[in-house]
């Protein structure tokens, strides 16, 4: 009786122990993410994504300033007490403003494989900005915004300058004569001949002059209430004023201002990191430099991440030669802060701080995972 009660317990400890070990091979993930080679098979219903990376639009704001000396520069003093005048032409530029944009694309060094043997239920393909991962369709690339690359310059400004003057030739009579055959005799008989003369830079300077002491002088007369007649409106005094401008440029000269707006695009890599890379060569006299041209000073832009994102854990991606790894969870890249300068030689002029995907690290999430649940 002992003999069965013994031989009892010992098959129900084989059971037991028995029932502890698996008695068929695990399930293969339900799904499957593979970085995207040229050694990965793609299967019908496979989902392919890629994660993004960030571009920078560089916008720099330029201003074109013109100087033209008026055609009476050298009597400005003489007439008019002025000396500090044009006295040649001039250009020079200078950097009024900079603008950086960012915006994502796909990043094609970052393209997985999705393979599911099962209803794949996850909505972070969804995420663009706030995300994690880009979606298959993002709206960068069928976005219609529209940008003014440069403002139009004001064409009425860079007109040849108006003389001022009422009259540019004066008339000359003189005497001819011509002679005329009488009676086998010659004789003298005078005309009177008129000819157009040119008058005189000397001349139209100071008739220039003269014209602008008398504007001067009569809108003095209407702002003090002496003058007989007082308009009604501002009108009159706004074109006295115009005109008392273009008179005046004749001695002092123009100074004429354009805006053009240049624009450079750059993906930031890893190699930039801490090195300041040149967007381009400024020069006070041509602006841009570009093609064989000499000369100027670089504008660079400087990329230095604040890391914030070190401390995560690195995915080894690296595939053995026999089989590639299989994972079950999404990869998807959390961008790192930046800090960006623009500089000119020493001089900075820009700096701020942005957003940079592939600075970041590339992590994992689980595949079925639901934002917001």
């Amino acid at each position: 009786m002992k003999t069965i009660s013994g031989l009892s317990i010992f098959i129900i400890l084989v059971i037991l122990i028995s029932s502890c070990f698996p008695t068929r091979k695990l399930a293969e993930p339900k799904s499957i993410i593979l970085p995207l080679s040229d050694t990965v098979t793609l299967k019908e219903g496979s989902i392919v994504y890629g994660l993004p990376r960030t571009v920078f639009t560089v916008f720099i704001e330029m201003e074109r300033t013109i100087e033209k000396p008026g055609p009476y520069a050298r009597f400005a003093g003489d007439l008019l007490g002025l000396n500090d005048v044009i006295q040649s032409q001039s250009e020079f530029w200078s950097i009024k403003g900079i603008t950086v944009k960012t915006h994502e694309e796909l990043d094609p060094s970052e393209f997985y494989v999705i393979e599911s043997n099962t209803l794949f239920q996850t909505n972070v393909l969804a995420l663009k900005k706030e995300g994690l991962i880009l979606d298959l369709n993002p709206g960068i690339f069928s976005s219609s915004e529209s940008k003014t690359m440069a403002k139009e310059p004001d064409i009425n400004q860079f007109r040849s300058f108006d003389l001022g003057s009422d009259e540019y030739f004066q008339l000359q009579i003189d005497t001819a004569y011509k002679r005329v055959s009488i009676d086998s005799t010659f004789i003298r008989i005078p005309y009177i001949v008129e000819k157009k003369k040119k008058l005189t830079v000397d001349q139209l300077a100071e008739k220039a002059a003269l014209r602008l002491m008398e504007m001067r002088e009569g809108k003095h007369l209407i702002l003090t209430g002496e003058a007989t007649v007082f308009p009604q409106n501002n009108a009159a005094i706004n074109e006295m004023n115009r005109l008392e401008k273009e008179y005046t440029e004749l001695f002092t000269g123009k100074i004429l201002n354009e805006t053009r707006i240049f624009t450079f695009q750059i993906i930031p890599v890893k190699e930039m990191v801490g090195k300041p890379v040149s967007l381009f060569q400024f020069s006070d006299l041509t602006g841009t430099v570009t093609g064989p041209m000499k000369g100027g000073k670089p504008v660079t832009i400087e990329l230095i991440p604040e890391k914030k994102t070190k401390d995560m854990t690195i995915l080894n991606k690296v595939q053995p030669e026999m089989e590639a790894p299989k994972f079950d969870k999404l990869f998807y890249r959390v961008p790192d802060v930046v800090n960006i300068k623009i500089s000119l030689g020493n001089e900075i002029l820009f700096n701020t701080r942005r957003l940079i995907y592939q600075f970041g690290k590339v992590i994992q999430l689980p595949a079925n995972y639901i934002i917001g649940k």
